[in-house]
């Protein structure tokens, strides 16, 4: 079931999605050469608790950290640990906060030092996927209009969609109806509505599409070890389009 949020439940989506957002403004200038993702972990965990909230990752279905790390060709859920991050990777942090009971969720891809052409090409083109995804949201488009404009323009870039993993609906649950993925055809699928709230996180290859879960049963890899960029947004479907929940700026 797709649940409608109420004006004073957006206002709710509005705050945790902001302090989510605050988290990764926080944590930028930390992701440099030689840090350790389970420091990034730790900044995050601490500033997030100071401010009144839950890192909504912890202990989720035995999720160890308050944070995801994803670095090169780690395409999500990646673990926090021992690991520094490397002049010349890129990185996925995925921030999810609880706050008053409602979620907001939101990762960005970091270009670490001196990135290579590909490194700088799999950022650009996940980011500007997102972008394409969320410029069709509207009351009346549909889940498809979505996933469409995400899939044409990043296989028109040579790139791969991931299929295994999706955006989800949000709210006082971390996952709800309905499911956004990340590709599909135009007018398939449920149409949007006022008042939904959702995330669009395409994650994008630069080889093929196919992953791997580790052993560890959390991180997941492109089959291939090609590099893998993400970008995420938690969405509210308005009466005249569209706002973004997690952004500081109103920029994509």
């Amino acid at each position: 079931m797709i649940h409608i949020k109420t004006p004073e439940e957006i206002e709710k989506m509005r705050a945790t999605s902001t302090l989510a957002a605050r988290v990764l403004e926080m944590i930028a200038p930390y992701v440099v050469p030689g840090v350790t993702t389970g420091r990034l972990n730790d900044l995050c965990h601490e500033y997030i608790v100071d401010h009144g909230a839950i890192p909504a990752p912890l202990n989720y279905y035995g999720f160890p950290k308050s944070i995801c790390t994803s670095p090169n060709e780690v395409v999500c859920h990646g673990i926090p640990g021992k690991n520094a991050v490397k002049d010349g990777d890129i990185i996925n942090i995925d921030i999810t906060t609880q706050l008053d009971g409602y979620h907001g969720d939101t990762s960005r891809t970091f270009l670490v030092g001196d990135v290579k052409a590909p490194g700088q090409k799999i950022t650009r083109v996940a980011h500007e996927a997102l972008k394409r995804g969320i410029a069709v949201v509207k009351a009346g488009a549909t889940l498809g209009d979505i996933g469409h404009a995400i899939q044409s323009y990043t296989e028109g870039e040579g790139c791969s969609v991931v299929r295994e993993y999706c955006g989800h609906g949000i709210g006082r649950q971390f996952h709800e109806e309905p499911q956004v993925l990340h590709y599909g055809k135009p007018g398939r699928g449920f149409r949007l509505r006022t008042g939904m709230t959702f995330t669009i996180e395409p994650m994008v290859n630069i080889g093929r599409p196919e992953i791997k879960v580790l052993k560890d049963d959390w991180t997941v890899v492109t089959k291939d070890r090609s590099l893998s960029g993400q970008f995420e947004h938690t969405i509210l479907v308005t009466e005249t389009g569209y706002e973004i929940l997690t952004s500081l700026d109103g920029e994509v």
